[in-house]
């Protein structure tokens, strides 16, 4: 479900073969001189921890153990990248925000981490924030926009676990996110509501990832 855009049946079928090639791991990163070539299309993910940043990616890919998921929110301590054989595009995990128990210093390091590649990374076409359809925009969401908003760096808001909410409810949250997103300076205006359990808005997220890539 998206929220204003219909993606044509061509669109959605160039996003349906990106994703059925054989994706995998490439390279965790914990330090900028370890990136690896901005050979290709970079988008990131990013979103609280337990957002389910990893069951997403799993399902754009097709492959349940493509990204690692676990019950331990903010496990997920570094930059990953995936990749497939002959794709013009790298998916970036990137740590989740928002854990309350890490320590303030790894916290910091990570903020750091995140903020140097958002700034110094070329070929990055845009970030994925993934936000809790059950929850909504929560303070540690304000302040990773205010994050990409400082870097200049384009965002688009994937609202996640849409089958947990009603209908009606998931109407009001994308008409209420829209308008916190309107006062933003690098914020996407289109939204996406996906349900990896359901697979609902799957196809719709890869045919945008797909047009991204090959821009």
């Amino acid at each position: 479900m998206t929220d204003d855009q219909d993606f044509s049946p061509e669109d959605l079928e160039a996003g349906r073969l990106l994703f059925a090639r054989p994706w995998e791991f490439l390279t965790s990163v914990t330090d900028m001189a370890n990136l690896p070539d901005a050979a290709e299309a970079e988008i990131a993910f990013a979103g609280r921890s337990n957002v389910g940043k990893s069951s997403l990616i799993n399902a754009l890919s097709g492959r349940k153990g493509l990204a690692r998921t676990s019950s331990t929110p903010g496990r997920t301590q570094m930059l990953n990248f995936f990749v497939a054989p002959d794709t013009p595009l790298t998916i970036v995990d990137m740590p989740g925000y928002g854990y309350a128990q890490a320590p303030k210093e790894l916290v910091e390091a990570w903020t750091q981490l995140v903020f140097s590649y958002l700034r110094g990374r070329p070929n990055l076409r845009r970030v994925i924030l993934l936000i809790d359809s059950r929850h909504g925009i929560k303070k540690n969401d304000l302040e990773a926009m205010d994050l990409l908003d400082k870097a200049a760096v384009v965002y688009q808001v994937v609202l996640t676990k849409a089958d947990k909410i009603k209908p009606p409810q998931l109407k009001r949250l994308i008409a209420d996110t829209q308008t916190a997103l309107a006062k933003r300076v690098a914020a996407h205006p289109q939204i996406i509501a996906t349900s990896s359990e359901k697979n609902h808005g799957v196809d719709e997220l890869r045919a945008e990832l797909c047009l991204l890539a090959n821009q």
